[in-house]
């Protein structure tokens, strides 16, 4: 475990650790049901004609085997790998999870509208209540980093880890269809069906049916579980990844509606998750409980025997996985910076040549708009902006410098002048939570045509009246590719009325293809760069600088 300085403790260890775990009861008859009728089924079907007959098929009966024997080297290398990966993309997953503590099958988040919720606390009514202050602690025994708002440094194993998946897939399946392995995974005839509920019924019944040997086949529910785990849950779980993706859901509105939309995605990822658990769990016993020491040797050495060896090798890949996550552990929080940084070197090139070339094409309506837009960051409490407020921001300059050829400062009604536009847009935050709002402001692209920029100048730095997490001014950072996008502004307007101060007033930034930290609020100032090392602690901003988030986070 880690020791904290005061901060850190305060943020990531809070005298608040309760956990609890709420589902709305509808959505728990639905699951029970989906679990016990198939079981009911089975025990009725048990009570009225027995238990069924189970065909001889081949891998039951000595002499007859046919199709692929055994497990290549690259089945069994595939297998430690992906449970390598996986594991670490649960316990990411989980420290995810945990910035926003529930789950929703609407875009619209309001509180009281989730089916799931992982913290004991009801929104209260009577007080602004933050995305900041909701999110929950979880113990790093289970997650990774663990905690509480490490978002950042969990994003970075997510994204990192999901790579090595994603290939470690590829490599399965290209290797399973140019060899006769297929066979053991893909049902080939509608029969397979027939005798997977037959041999369940045996299981609900508390019975083991005929068992053949793995070596050479599966039965038919072994062959459909791992059949619907390798082609329907692990791409299942990478396409509602990317319904999460503001560039993607901001361009092509029907992807996420594939899904229920945006937060339902977030919620089969969530089930897609439990999944991947259930079937490790039954998984494991199984082996465990017909032949384990045979069974290790089958997927460790590729033999047919009862030699000890697979079973302590097995349980040698078993530690090196549980050490992973103890390095992972201590990377996280000694050399968070290093994580960052290989994070983003593997992940940078891809965004830019994929997501981030997407134009914002969003075509909402007013009746998309969400009844609760959550607030987030800390309300400043600089009596400069204090004052701007109590005369509602009529000597609010804006001002613009930097590596420019006009510098200036402009008053709300100057910046009007350049011309508005608006659009109704979803707002997608780091911590999981998405809106639906309207918005109204300057193009960007006016003011980069006003100020004139130089040359050298390829970054704005917008800085705020807010502080960030620890207390340092809060600023970020965007590319001027970025901000000549369509639909990126600095909106005055929300849903048709000005800036209120929990939502960014005088002044907030919209790049409709990012996520929501990267829209700075309450803008004090401008300036043009030359990088974004060139500000701050050289990352690319607050967030990006003090909790290792992402530099261009377009997912």
């Amino acid at each position: 475990m880690i020791s904290f300085d005061s901060a850190h403790r305060a943020v990531h260890y809070p005298e608040d650790r309760r956990f609890r775990i709420w589902i709305r009861p509808s959505v728990l008859i639905v699951l029970f049901s989906l679990v016990l009728v198939p079981v009911v089924i089975a025990l009725v079907e048990v009570m009225l004609y027995g238990l069924p007959q189970l065909p001889a098929l081949p891998q039951f009966i000595e002499g007859q085997m046919s199709g692929p024997h055994g497990f290549p080297g690259w089945v069994r290398w595939s297998h430690f790998f992906n449970f390598l990966f996986l594991m670490l993309l649960i316990r990411s997953g989980l420290s995810i999870l945990m910035d926003h503590p529930r789950l929703y099958f609407n875009n619209d988040c309001t509180p009281g509208s989730e089916w799931i919720r992982f913290t004991p606390i009801r929104v209260p009514k009577d007080r602004v209540w933050t995305a900041k202050d909701d999110a929950r602690y979880i113990s790093p025994v289970v997650a990774l980093p663990g905690y509480r708002h490490t978002v950042g440094v969990a994003r970075s194993w997510h994204f990192i880890t999901v790579y090595g998946f994603i290939l470690t897939g590829i490599f399965f399946v290209v290797c399973l269809f140019t060899t006769d392995q297929w066979m053991r995974l893909v049902p080939t005839s509608w029969d397979t069906v027939t005798e997977a509920w037959r041999t369940f019924v045996y299981y609900a019944n508390f019975h083991f049916p005929p068992e053949p040997n793995g070596f050479y086949g599966y039965n038919a529910l072994q062959q459909i579980a791992y059949a619907a785990t390798v082609f329907v849950m692990a791409p299942l779980s990478i396409m509602t990844g990317l319904a999460m993706s503001p560039a993607l859901v901001n361009r092509f509105q029907w992807y996420p509606r594939l899904f229920g939309g945006r937060q339902s995605a977030r919620s089969i990822h969530f089930l897609l998750l439990n999944g991947f658990l259930a079937f490790i769990v039954v998984h494991v016993t199984l082996i465990s409980i017909t032949g384990f020491r045979r069974n290790m040797n089958h997927i460790v050495m590729g033999t047919d025997n009862l030699h000890p060896i697979g079973m302590i090798l097995g349980f040698v890949g078993i530690a090196v996985v549980m050490l992973s996550w103890i390095a992972a552990h201590y990377i996280s929080w000694k050399h968070p910076r290093a994580l960052q940084h290989a994070q983003k070197a593997v992940a940078y090139p891809l965004l830019l040549a994929s997501l981030n070339r997407f134009q914002p094409a969003e075509k909402y309506t007013k009746d998309h708009i969400s009844p609760h837009f959550w607030p987030n960051g800390k309300l400043p409490v600089r009596e400069d902006w204090k004052a701007m407020v109590a005369d509602k921001f009529a000597d609010y300059r804006l001002k613009v410098g930097g590596l420019v050829e006009n510098p200036v400062e402009l008053s709300l009604e100057e910046l009007r002048a350049l011309g508005m536009e608006d659009f109704i847009t979803m707002h997608h935050c780091i911590q999981g939570w998405s809106g639906v709002a309207e918005w109204g402001g300057v193009p960007i692209r006016k003011l980069v045509e006003l100020v004139r920029p130089l040359p050298s100048a390829q970054v704005l730095a917008f800085f705020s009246f807010g502080y960030s997490l620890y207390g340092a001014e809060y600023y970020d950072t965007q590319s001027l590719e970025n901000v000549l996008k369509s639909e990126c502004i600095l909106a005055l307007e929300m849903n048709g009325a000005p800036l209120t101060e929990t939502y960014g007033s005088p002044l907030r930034l919209r790049v409709e293809n990012q996520l929501g930290y990267k829209m700075v609020k309450w803008i004090e100032r401008i300036e043009f760069v030359g990088s974004e090392k060139d500000v701050g602690k050289g990352e690319g901003g607050s967030n990006e600088d003090d909790e290792y988030f992402d530099l261009l986070p377009n997912i």
